[in-house]
């Protein structure tokens, strides 16, 4: 994933953009549109910060996510995203061969994708996100931040 590939979604506040659980629709944590859901996208990583409102944590998937987060279950984000057509974004991938000398693998490289969602996953789509959770506030709500130390990659704090 390329630096800023996710900012042509990210820097629109009017498009809608989730946290969910296993990027299941029916399960959402979050969400910009409900004003608990912050994104910004830099040249070093996608970050956010997620707000699970009071009402949030009654309901028993969020009750069971926060379990399995503090056991350790759930530890990182996989974004869910679509690439944009060719005539709108003629650049937005990159597919190669890996150099013979390494491997057989395709590298593929993401310059412009349009991210609807993040879910917080058991197996990240990037191994080195990680999801922590943190009260910043004196009142009882739980703040779901991920970090991620690869430059270019995802970043959750």
């Amino acid at each position: 994933m390329a630096s800023r590939a996710f900012a042509y979604r990210v820097e629109r506040p009017e498009e809608d953009i989730h946290l969910l659980i296993g990027h299941s629709y029916d399960r959402p944590l979050a969400s910009r549109g409900a004003g608990t859901l912050e994104l910004a996208d830099s040249d070093d990583a996608l970050s956010f910060a997620a707000t699970i409102t009071d009402e949030m944590q009654e309901v028993s998937y969020v009750r069971d996510f926060l379990a399995a987060m503090r056991a350790g279950l759930i530890i990182g984000i996989s974004p869910g995203f679509r690439i944009p057509p060719e005539r709108a974004e003629p650049n937005a991938e990159k597919v190669e061969e890996e150099d013979p000398a390494e491997g057989t693998a395709l590298i593929r490289t993401i310059f412009a994708a349009l991210l609807y969602e993040l879910s917080v996953v058991t197996r990240p789509a990037y191994d080195e996100t990680q999801i922590e959770e943190r009260n910043w506030k004196p009142q009882p709500q739980a703040r779901v931040f991920l970090t991620n130390k690869t430059r270019g990659a995802l970043q959750w704090r």
